[in-house]
């Protein structure tokens, strides 16, 4: 109370100079303003938005959604977990705590059509014994779970019901950074509990193999209230809050949605087929920046750098290699390589796609068929030992053996077994595999050498890295 009560003094004695102030200046004659100073209005002059008709027409189609699932440890069943967010959950509003083997999770939804579909998340359903649904009119049902898509974190359950409450849905490709956007879930167990903020980016990148570009957001999403629906200020749904940031298990102000239009495509396909299909081309990617759009001759950092090329799938007979940067995508540019899988993914398999690629300083168009994606291809000598010249570069390197090569499935390369310098700043390491320069293909150490001494300021490096194929960008003016 103590620490309240100085805390309103403070408050008091800041306030009275501005309202001194604001007094003061209605009885003095304002002085002439500078010819030089701009009036600017300010970029945000209207009240706070009222929640409430938004609330109290879209909240009666959100939903509360229970799990139960089977759960077992190596020694036999086991209780809930006490660093389980939940755990504290279940102490403090002495809610009795599971029985051993039994994971009970709880989460949200928001009926997308009157006979009771329901769009949620895939980790909230996925692998559950029996799924509980609890309206807002207290009216409870056995959901059945259609379908759950995991890449994307969607599932779609249905109710036995009829004449439903159903939300607005929106359109998430129209979402701008800074808008104001309301959340409604049931975080912690507490329904329909409403949370408000704003945009803080959109098409964000989560790593991993996501094929979602994440709408974030700064508003509060806890344990449960994952699924539920996140609003514009129009009442329509433009994301499924799914994923936070944290580092405690609970709030930290990041929280990410699933954008409504890739839901509601998931949602069509889990509905017509029980499962998602995707397309793939059979490339690895990764992100250019502005050392290797210099290497590549690009005029700017964009695109997806191709790293390595599946030789049996769909771009290796297009023509696609190691080194090609992906400037666009069926006339979509790709800004960021990032939005690639994305693209990929939503091209039905056996369509042919216009690939914009940028090799040997000049832009170029093949074409793909796209294939299926599947569980099983989810993605995208002699010996010559010595070193060469560390110079430029800063590595000692020697040729793979007969035997490596082909352990490594590799035509060539050198092997680093040294690094300092140039090379060691760009954070090649020891034991890396050094396939070509510039796209060009290193077969022996002098190859290496000679490349490296004909080469300008910058230089890509393919590497193979244990598994991993990446380009390494190295500045070696």
């Amino acid at each position: 109370m103590k620490v309240k009560a100085n805390l309103a003094r403070l408050v008091a004695t800041a306030l009275v100079p501005a309202l001194l102030g604001a007094c003061t200046a209605n009885a003095v004659t304002p002085a002439p303003q500078s010819q030089h100073a701009v009036q600017q209005a300010p970029y945000a002059q209207a009240a706070m938005p009222d929640f409430t008709r938004l609330v109290r027409e879209q909240g009666p189609a959100v939903v509360n959604i229970s799990s139960t699932m089977k759960t077992a440890t190596a020694s036999g069943d086991a209780p809930i977990d006490k660093n389980d967010p939940l755990y504290e959950f279940f102490r403090r509003f002495r809610v009795p705590v599971p029985p051993q083997g039994v994971q009970r999770g709880i989460g949200s939804g928001f009926i997308v059509s009157p006979d009771g579909y329901i769009l949620t998340n895939a980790h909230v359903v996925d692998g559950a014994k029996s799924v509980q649904v609890k309206l807002t009119d207290r009216r409870e049902f056995t959901a059945q779970v259609i379908g759950t898509d995991t890449k994307s974190d969607v599932a779609l359950i249905k109710i036995d019901a009829t004449n439903l409450p159903v939300v607005h849905v929106g359109r998430s490709h129209d979402v701008e950074v800074g808008q104001w956007v309301v959340a409604v879930g049931s975080p912690f167990g507490f329904e329909n509990s409403v949370t408000a903020g704003i945009v803080s980016a959109t098409s964000r990148s989560l790593g991993g193999e996501s094929y979602v570009p994440f709408i974030q957001t700064d508003v509060a999403v806890n344990p449960g209230s994952s699924g539920g629906p996140l609003f514009d200020l129009n009442g329509n749904v433009i994301g499924i809050n799914s994923q936070i940031y944290s580092r405690t298990g609970g709030y930290m102000g990041l929280s990410f949605a699933v954008p409504i239009d890739v839901a509601m495509h998931v949602k069509d396909e889990l509905q017509a087929h029980g499962k998602v299909t995707r397309g793939r081309i059979g490339v690895s990617i990764q992100s250019v920046n502005q050392s290797l759009a210099a290497s590549f001759g690009l005029p700017r950092a964009e695109g997806a750098l191709v790293s390595s090329v599946d030789e049996r799938g769909p771009a290796a007979r297009a023509g696609l290699k190691p080194g090609d940067v992906i400037l666009a995508w069926n006339g979509t540019p790709v800004t960021e390589s990032y939005s690639l899988p994305v693209l990929v993914a939503d091209t039905p398999p056996g369509r042919t796609a216009a690939v914009r690629i940028w090799r040997d300083n000049a832009e170029r168009t093949l074409n793909v068929t796209v294939a299926a994606l599947s569980e099983e291809n989810n993605e995208v000598a002699s010996a010559e030992h010595g070193s060469a010249d560390r110079g430029r570069l800063g590595v000692g390197v020697r040729a793979l053996t007969a035997q490596e090569r082909s352990e490594m499935h590799v035509a060539g390369g050198v092997v680093v077994e040294d690094v300092e310098g140039a090379a060691a700043s760009a954070g090649l390491q020891q034991g890396d595999i050094i396939l070509s320069v510039n796209s060009k293909p290193v077969r022996s150490t002098a190859d290496l050498r000679a490349l490296v001494e004909r080469a300008g300021k910058h230089i890509a490096l393919l590497v193979q890295r244990e598994e991993a194929r990446l380009f390494v960008p190295v500045d070696i003016g």
